[in-house]
């Protein structure tokens, strides 16, 4: 009798043989479950494509959107943006190097990503009549479009997976990390890679890969010093960067870096982009706006970093002047979509916006298409240079692409890829034995230097060489330092499949790094402000380099470099003048010497016999000896990414519930976990039904809004508000609806508000009564409502009468809303009588004891109107005490007789308030038709704030 013997707790994973790999065989071949991944698999499915989709974590909380999304950058929305003017936006974002007809996709196919991604059941903000609530951030251009429940739209997506119809076509592999593309006859043909929980060798055999696995966030090291600590997603290690680049093909723009503005000492965004809405914006310590550009851009970012460095740093994030309702809004986003750490470590410092603003300073370098312009070459249809090969999302090289851009193209590649089915040929056997050595190497030298000793190193050579400000000889030391770094990383040790998918991601990191030396020094001019700052070639040279500098691995293995000319546009932008032509093949570009300082003169000769040879060089190995540790930081291990098991894992009714929602039940199958005894289960009954959505779904969560326990009614409001733009307006919902607005719970109320009026269920007469509730919260949401049925005597009548100062002030705004409606419409005012109770009310509000109300009233005459009984009013309110009144009272004057309101402008411009000088130069904006007018504007075009300065020279 032979007994087995298990092999030692410590024992590395066996390499497994090649030939007991695991082949998967699909037409479309997806790689990476994110936002754009998930988009191509459901598209390529629907375009009747079977599809096999890898992802090396899990699809359900993989990506750069796992966490949510705060808000969309770059919405163009018919009546609030035009396509040819967001390409021109992004053309001089991007100092001209762009290819116009990728932008434009994103340009003219984004609106109809939304209203898709709507009917999934993401929500987007609207206004109180269902308009989406797009905001200007930047000067130019209405692009961003906020999203109150962003935190969810991964789920969201994954709900659309696991649709029955989805699961029939979709074939997901979680688990399963690719390390190379396959080709043959020069196309694509599938994929290799291995399992990272078992290790086990897998390779695919496919029609289309589609690469969507995002930027490479872990190229530059945080200042923190921590691996994982980046500002983009850790994960994203430049996969498929080097699977693209390995497979063949051609990527373009690598020395354009992406650099982001960040918390100081958090590796986190500061958010300009949801604080501005709310009023807060970027300052230095004096309080002073001072950046000039006016896109999310390098030129931005070198005004940024200048003023850091600048006796006028440090940089601040303004919070401090915000109302609490602004505050408390932000802190709900910022602390929960964004980073649910932000807040702690806020409070570690003892800092709260109230009374602080957010010192900001600047992140490490990555390589990003979505947020800059480095990633693989495609066209407008996601295809790269190999055939059969895609990318997108921040793979792929459409700059300033965003969330509304991954899906755009994740779609495109999904579509092209879809006419193609599973190769049928022998798979290429000299790639897949590269591939299996690649990843299982570490397994053969289990006690090598660690993974993450070896990656610190690497990275904190990334940021001592090739981080802007950037010289031909710090990149050429770069490039040294790179190439002996591939000892290093063959010599690495591994003993679990976990960290074979670690080791492989710093093979990704190496390679991406000497793309971004080499193209860097490729380039020999200054471009994109700090993304590609030359120190030795200081200016911009549009007569040499007004072109796109492509790179491809050569037959050889070399990396080869081309300058393509820009391609004629297709939206015509002052300053740049393309004329495309032909590319010019610059070949590789090798480093200078740097072997020594200066000219080199011969050292004298030893004479004596015996000389001592030269120092031997170290083994990898001995270079992380014991007895030489790395940094602290460095060593610290990869944070585990396996879910940690629940309380509520362990009860038997959850694990039935949890099975149950793998089989997309039907509401009546749930029902009886709905009434279930224990709150627990009823929870997580809402839960699955959110997850599953079964006919019935809104009924039944309206039900459950009259639960006992406030958990159950708390997880069914947040339910029913994420599913709105998803749920039939149907009579038994409102019913339920109507029913709750009668519930002791506010949160229950306020939900139920909130959904009557999205949905267009309620009425003036169900809503009116919501205005003497006892809870701020339902009170605000019952004014949304009334504006949503411009309900204007109503709100009249509640302006003046409730407690509460932000009820007051959204009653003040919502009456602005429904004025505007009303003057839209062409009614008359001496013919409307509910224009004279808006009139009325909005002069009552002039009159309320606080300072916010009264702001919110003239701000609102600004849309309304400013006859001239309350221009006088108006002149005398920008010598109130409030600086928020002063503004008010400004936007009011800019609908006034310019008689009266120039003149008074024009001393405001010489206001102690920013804001104040900001509001007047717009409001004079209105009446520059006028000689005064002209001449005041002319003065602010010097003001200290670079707000002040660009609006006045933008109405100039």
């Amino acid at each position: 009798m032979t007994t087995s013997v298990n092999p030692p707790a410590d024992a590395p994973l066996a390499v497994p043989s090649l030939a007991d790999a695991e082949e998967l065989t699909c037409d479309v071949l997806v790689i990476g479950g994110g936002t754009a991944g998930t988009m191509a698999a459901l598209t390529a499915a629907e375009h009747g494509a079977n599809v096999l989709l890898l992802e090396k974590a899990h699809v359900r909380h993989s990506g750069a959107l796992a966490m949510g999304m705060d808000g969309v950058n770059n919405a163009v929305i018919p009546g609030r943006a035009e396509p040819d003017d967001y390409v021109a936006e992004i053309t001089r974002a991007n100092d001209g190097i762009v290819d116009q007809s990728t932008v434009r996709q994103t340009a003219t196919r984004g609106f109809a990503m939304v209203q898709r991604l709507e009917s999934y059941g993401v929500k987007f903000e609207k206004d109180e009549h269902g308009d989406y609530a797009v905001r200007q951030v930047h000067r130019s251009g209405s692009y961003v479009l906020p999203m109150p429940e962003g935190k969810d739209v991964k789920k969201v997506l994954y709900r659309q997976l696991r649709r029955r119809e989805m699961r029939e076509r979709i074939r997901i592999e979680n688990r399963v990390m690719p390390v190379r593309v396959l080709t043959a006859g020069g196309r694509a043909v599938g994929a290799a890679g291995f399992n990272t929980r078992t290790g086990r060798f897998v390779q695919v055999r496919a029609g289309a890969v589609i690469l969507a696995t995002g930027a490479c966030g872990r190229l530059g090291l945080p200042a923190s010093g921590y691996l994982y600590g980046t500002y983009e997603n850790p994960t994203n290690a430049g996969d498929g960067y080097a699977m693209a680049y390995h497979a063949g093909a051609e990527l373009t723009g690598i020395e354009c870096f992406q650099i982001n503005p960040l918390i100081k000492d958090y590796n986190g965004p500061a958010c300009a982009y949801v604080a501005n809405p709310f009023g807060g914006y970027q300052v230095n310590r004096h309080g002073e706006r001072f950046v000039d550009s006016d896109y999310w851009s390098g030129q931005m970012m070198a005004e940024f970093a200048a003023e850091v460095a600048s006796d006028r740093g440090p940089v601040y994030l303004k919070l401090s002047h915000l109302p609490e309702e602004s505050v408390s809004a932000l802190e709900t986003i910022l602390h929960s979509t964004e980073r649910p750490t932000r807040g702690t470590f806020h409070s570690g410092r003892g800092h709260d916006y109230r009374t602080h603003d957010v010192e900001m300073h600047i992140s490490e370098i990555g390589l990003c298409g979505g947020h800059s312009a480095s990633g693989v070459r495609v066209d407008d249809h996601a295809r790269t240079t190999v055939p059969r090969l895609y990318a997108a999302g921040d793979l792929a090289c459409v700059p300033h692409n965003y969330m509304i851009g991954a899906f755009v193209f994740g779609d495109l590649a999904g579509a092209d890829a879809s006419q193609y089915t599973a190769y049928e040929g022998e798979l290429p056997g000299e790639q897949l034995r590269e591939a299996h050595e690649l990843i299982y190497r570490p397994l053969r030298n289990p006690d090598g230097p660690p993974q993450p000793q070896v990656e610190y190193k690497l990275r904190r050579f990334v940021n001592d060489y090739v981080a802007p400000p950037k010289s031909g000889a710090r990149l050429s030391l770069a490039l040294e330092a790179f190439e002996r770094m591939r000892a290093d990383i063959a010599a690495m040790g591994a003993r679990t499949a976990h960290e074979l998918m670690r080791c492989a991601e710093v093979t990704f990191i190496r390679d991406c790094a000497e793309m971004a030396a080499r193209s860097s020094l490729a380039r020999t001019e200054s471009r994109w402000g700090l993304y590609h700052d030359r120190l030795d070639h200081p200016a911009r040279d549009d007569a040499s380099w007004f072109h796109h500098l492509d790179l491809h691995k050569s037959p050889s293995g070399a990396m080869e470099f081309t300058a393509r000319p820009v391609a004629p546009y297709l939206v015509p932008v002052d300053g740049f003048t393309p004329v495309g032509g032909s590319s010019r093949s610059l070949g590789e570009v090798h480093a200078e010497d740097v072997a020594t300082a200066g000219s080199r003169d011969v050292a004298p000769v030893a004479a004596r016999a015996g000389a001592e040879g030269p120092e031997q060089e170290l083994t990898p190995s001995e270079r992380y000896a014991p007895s030489a540790p790395a940094p602290e930081q460095a060593a610290a291990p990869a944070p585990d990414q396996s879910p940690a098991p629940t309380p509520e894992q362990s009860s038997a009714r959850l694990l039935e519930l949890v099975a149950l929602a793998d089989e997309e039940p039907e509401l009546a199958a749930l029902q009886p976990y709905l009434t279930d005894p224990a709150p627990a289960v009823r929870r997580e009954a809402v839960a699955v039904l959110t997850e599953t959505l079964p006919p019935g779904t809104g009924p039944a969560l309206a039900a459950a809004l009259r639960d006992t326990a406030a958990e159950v009614r708390a997880t069914a409001a947040a339910s029913l508000r994420e599913l709105v733009e998803t749920l039939p307006p149907e009579p038994d919902l409102r019913d339920g609806l109507a029913a709750a607005l009668a519930e002791p719970d506010p949160v229950v109320r306020a939900a139920a508000l909130d959904v009557l009026r999205a949905l267009r269920l309620g009425d003036t007469a169900l809503f009116s009564d919501a205005l003497a509730d006892s809870d701020i919260a339902v009170r605000i949401e019952a004014v949304r409502a009334l504006v949503s049925v411009d309900a204007a005597g109503e709100l009249a009548q509640a302006a003046v009468t409730d407690p509460s100062r932000e009820v007051r002030v959204a009653i003040a705004k919502g009456l602005a809303t429904v004025g505007a409606e009303r003057l839209a419409g062409d009614l008359p005012s001496t013919a409307d009588p509910a224009a004279d109770s808006i009139a009325a009310a909005l002069t009552g509000l002039l009159d309320d004891p606080d300072a916010l109300v009264r702001a919110a009233a003239y701000g609102a005459l600004g849309t309304t109107g400013c006859p001239a009984g309350l221009t006088a009013r108006a002149v005398a309110a920008l010598s109130e005490q409030a600086w928020q009144v002063r503004a008010g009272a400004a936007t009011a004057l800019s609908v006034a007789d310019p008689e009266a309101a120039v003149p008074a402008l024009a001393k405001a411009l010489a206001d102690a308030n920013a804001d104040v000088r900001k509001a007047a130069v717009l409001a004079l904006t209105r009446h520059r038709a006028t000689e005064e007018a002209r001449a005041a504007l002319a003065t602010a075009t010097t003001d200290s704030d670079a707000d002040v300065r660009a609006y006045a020279g933008r109405a100039l």
